[in-house]
C-alpha cells in the first residue's frame, strides 16, 4: 500500500521551507497579529503555511485557505497564484488527486493571464505527475511533455536538470517502468548531492529504494531508504520518513526479522501521527499489524486493522480498503472466526473487482469514444465553419444587390434553408456520437463481465475445488474428535457453497448457454431456473425464434433488459407471476419483447421523476438498440411492458 512520491511538486514547484522553525513561526505569527488586511498578511499567511505544511497539514491548509480567501477580497492575482500552488500541494501529499488537479487548473489560468511562464511550466508538469497517479498516462505525459519544454527554455541550471530527472524517476515508477526509474533516478541523485539540494535527494533516494525494493534488490534498497531516513532527522523532513519506513517493513518481512518490522512500522506511525498524514497512519497501522500477526498476537493485529479500515472509510482509499479487508480476512481464519473471514475475503474480492471493473471499462470505453467523438467534432467544426462562410456571403449579396429586392428576398430563404439542413446534420452528428458513447460505454461492460466470468469460473472455481478435493483426502488420514469431525464437515459444507454461488455469479455475468446456444435457449433456460427457485412463477414462450439469426450484441443487451425487468418484477412490484414472449416476425424484419406481471403496478408519471438506475440502464440499451418500448401499467394492475426491436 505504497504512496509513490514524486518530486517535482516538492521541491521545486513550490519552494518549501527546509525545515520547521519554531523561533520563525512566533514571529510569523507576532507580526500577524499586528498586520492590516492587506498584501503584506497575505506574505506572511503563506509563509506560515509553508513552516507548516511538512509537520501540521491541518494548520497548513487554515493559513493557506485564509490567504486565498483574502487574496480574493483585495483582488491580489500574486496571492491567487500562491494560494493555488500550496493548495496543490498540501492535496497532491494528501493523494487527493483530483483536487490538486483542480488547482493545478487554477494555477495555469492565473499564470497565463500574468504572463508567468515559469510557473505555467511548473504547473503543466505537475498537472503531469498527479494525472500519472491516476493511471491517466497518456493525458499525463502530454501535460509532462508541455512542462518540460516550458522549465528547460527558461532554466538550464542543475537544480532544475535535478529536478526533472527526479521527476521523470518517479513517473517510470508508477508505470512499473523500475529500470528507466533508476536510471533517471542516478541522474537526479548525481545532481543533488553535487547541489546539496537534501530535500530532493530524500525523496530521489526514497524513489530509489522503491524500484530496487521492486526488483528485489535488496541490498541496494535498504542502502537508500536508511540513508534518506538519516536525511530526514539530520534535516527535519518528517514527511518522508513513513514512506522510507513502509518499504524497510516490506523487506525485513520478507527476511522475517520480525523485530526489525515492529521497530520500522512504529517509527513510521509515531511521524505520520504527528504531522497528522492519514494516509501513512493507516499503511503504518497495517504494516504493525504485520508484526502481531506473524508472532500470533491476533486480537492486537485485528485492533491496528479495524483503526486502518476506519481512516480508509472516513477518506475514502478505496484501494487501500480492498487490500486491509483481505489482512483482516486473514488474521481471522487464524482465530478459525471462518464466517466472518469469509464474508471480509468477498469485500475484500468485491472491492478488488470493482476497481478493475471500473477502470478497463473506463479506459476501453474512453478510448473508443475519444476516437469518435474526435470523428463527430471535426465534422461539426466543418459543418459550422461552413455555416459562418455562407451566412458571410449572404450578407455580401444583400449589401450588393438592392436593387434586385425579389432576388434577395429568395436568396435569404434559400439560405435560411440550407442553415436548416447544415444545422439538421448537425444535430444527426450529435445524436450518431451519444450513440456511439452508449455502445462504447455496453461493450465494455460485456467484455470486462464476460472476462470477469471467466477468471471466476476457471481460476477460483478451479482452486476452491481442488481445496475442496485436498480437504477430503485429509479427512480420510487424519484422526479427529466429534467435534473437529464436526467443525471439518462445516468448513466442507461452507466450501460447497462457496463453490456454488461463485458459478452462479459467473453465469449471471456471463452466461455461457447464451454464447453456445443463442437468446432462445438462454432466456428459457433463465426463465426456468427464476421458475425453480419458488420467488416468481415465470411462464416462458417464444415464436418463430427457433431460426432467428440474431447478433451476437444484440442477444447480449436483450438478455440485460430482461433479466433487469424480471428483477424489478421481485423487487419493486411483489409479484407472484410474470409472462415472458419472444416473437420475431420474419417478414417485418420485427423481434418483440413481451413482459407481464401480477404484480402492484403504479403510477407510470412518475417514472418521469424517477432517477431509478435499474429503468434508466433499460432505456438506454433499448435506445442502443434503436428500439421503441411501450410500457402500460396502474396502482393494482400489474405492469406490461412490450419493447420492439428492428433485426
Amino acid at each position: 500500500m505504497k504512496k509513490l512520491l514524486t518530486s517535482l511538486f516538492i521541491i521545486f514547484c513550490f519552494l518549501n521551507s527546509p525545515g520547521q522553525d519554531l523561533q520563525k513561526i512566533d514571529s510569523l505569527k507576532r507580526l500577524l497579529n499586528k498586520s492590516k488586511e492587506d498584501t503584506s498578511k497575505v506574505k506572511l499567511l503563506f509563509a506560515l503555511t509553508l513552516e507548516y505544511e511538512d509537520h501540521d497539514m491541518k494548520k497548513a491548509m487554515t493559513y493557506a485557505k485564509e490567504g486565498g480567501r483574502l487574496s480574493n477580497s483585495l483582488n491580489y492575482t500574486a496571492g491567487k497564484l500562491k494560494y493555488n500552488k500550496r493548495m496543490m500541494y498540501l492535496f497532491a501529499t494528501l493523494t487527493q488527486h483530483d483536487s490538486a488537479i483542480w488547482y493545478g487548473k487554477q494555477i495555469l489560468k492565473i499564470a497565463t493571464e500574468m504572463k508567468d511562464s515559469l510557473s505555467m511550466g511548473i504547473a503543466y508538469f505537475t498537472l503531469g505527475e498527479r494525472y500519472n497517479f491516476k493511471s491517466d498516462y497518456e493525458t499525463g505525459i502530454e501535460y509532462s511533455l508541455k512542462g518540460v519544454r516550458i522549465i528547460e527554455r527558461l532554466d538550464t541550471s542543475s537544480r532544475t536538470r535535478a529536478t526533472l530527472n527526479a521527476s521523470m524517476a518517479a513517473n517510470y515508477l508508477m508505470i512499473k517502468d523500475y529500470k528507466k526509474a533508476i536510471e533517471f533516478g542516478k541522474k537526479a541523485e548525481y545532481l543533488d548531492r553535487k547541489i546539496k539540494n537534501y530535500q530532493q535527494l530524500t525523496s530521489t533516494l526514497l524513489n530509489l529504494g522503491n524500484a530496487y525494493d521492486a526488483l528485489g534488490q535488496d541490498i541496494k534498497a535498504i542502502e537508500a531508504y536508511k540513508e534518506s531516513l538519516s536525511l530526514c532527522d539530520k534535516y527535519n523532513f518528517p514527511s518522508f520518513v513513513a514512506m522510507n519506513c513502509e518499504g524497510m517493513v516490506e523487506i525485513m518481512d520478507r527476511q522475517n526479522k520480525l523485530e526489525q518490522v515492529k521497530y520500522y512500522a512504529e517509527k513510521g506511525l509515531a511521524t505520520a501521527t504527528k504531522i497528522a498524514d492519514n494516509f501513512n497512519i493507516m499503511s503504518c497501522y497495517q504494516n504493525l499489524s504485520v508484526y502481531y500477526f506473524k508472532t500470533n498476537q491476533y486480537a492486537r493485529a485485528k485492533q491496528l486493522l479495524i483503526k486502518a479500515l476506519d481512516i480508509s472509510k472516513t477518506n475514502d482509499y478505496k484501494e487501500a480498503r480492498g487490500t486491509l479487508l483481505q489482512s483482516l480476512s486473514n488474521v481471522l481464519y487464524a482465530e478459525h472466526d471462518y464466517a466472518l473471514a469469509s464474508q471480509y475475503q468477498r469485500e475484500a474480492t468485491k472491492i478488488k473487482e470493482d476497481i478493475f471493473t471500473e477502470s478497463m471499462a473506463q479506459k476501453h470505453a474512453n478510448e473508443e469514444v475519444k476516437f469518435e467523438t474526435e470523428k463527430k467534432e471535426s465534422q461539426i467544426k466543418l459543418q459550422t465553419a461552413e455555416i459562418r462562410q455562407k451566412n458571410i456571403l449572404n450578407y455580401f449579396l444583400i449589401a450588393g444587390t438592392i436593387a434586385f429586392l425579389a432576388i434577395s428576398i429568395l436568396s435569404y430563404l434559400n439560405y435560411k434553408h440550407r442553415q436548416k439542413l447544415q444545422q439538421a446534420k448537425i444535430d444527426e452528428l450529435e445524436t450518431e456520437k451519444q450513440l456511439t458513447a452508449t455502445e462504447a460505454v455496453l461493450k465494455g461492460e460485456e467484455q470486462e463481465r464476460t472476462r470477469l466470468a471467466k477468471d471466476l469460473h476457471d481460476g477460483l472455481g478451479g482452486m476452491l475445488s481442488g481445496i475442496k478435493f485436498s480437504l477430503n483426502n485429509m479427512k480420510e488420514n487424519l484422526i479427529m474428535t466429534p467435534d473437529n469431525v464436526h467443525a471439518f464437515e462445516r468448513s466442507i459444507d461452507m466450501l460447497d457453497s462457496s463453490i456454488k454461488e461463485m458459478r452462479r455469479v459467473a453465469h449471471n455475468m456471463m452466461p455461457e448457454i447464451l454464447v453456445k446456444y443463442g437468446l432462445d435457449t438462454a432466456l428459457k433456460e433463465y426463465c426456468e431456473e427464476m421458475d425453480r427457485n419458488g420467488v416468481l412463477h415465470v411462464n416462458y414462450q417464444s415464436v418463430g425464434m427457433h431460426q432467428a439469426d440474431i447478433p451476437q450484441t444484440t442477444s447480449i443487451t436483450i438478455y440485460r433488459i430482461i433479466q433487469e425487468l424480471l428483477n424489478n418484477a421481485i423487487k419493486h412490484a411483489n409479484a407472484k407471476n410474470v409472462l415472458v414472449q419472444l416473437h420475431q416476425s420474419e417478414q417485418e424484419k420485427l423481434l418483440v419483447v413481451t413482459v407481464e406481471d401480477d404484480g402492484n403496478g403504479f403510477d407510470t408519471e412518475r417514472l418521469k421523476q424517477s432517477a431509478g438506475m435499474g429503468w434508466l440502464n433499460i432505456r438506454n440499451r433499448v435506445e442502443f438498440l434503436k428500439g421503441r418500448i411501450d410500457l402500460q401499467s396502474a396502482p393494482g394492475k400489474g405492469t406490461s411492458i412490450m419493447i420492439e426491436i428492428t433485426i
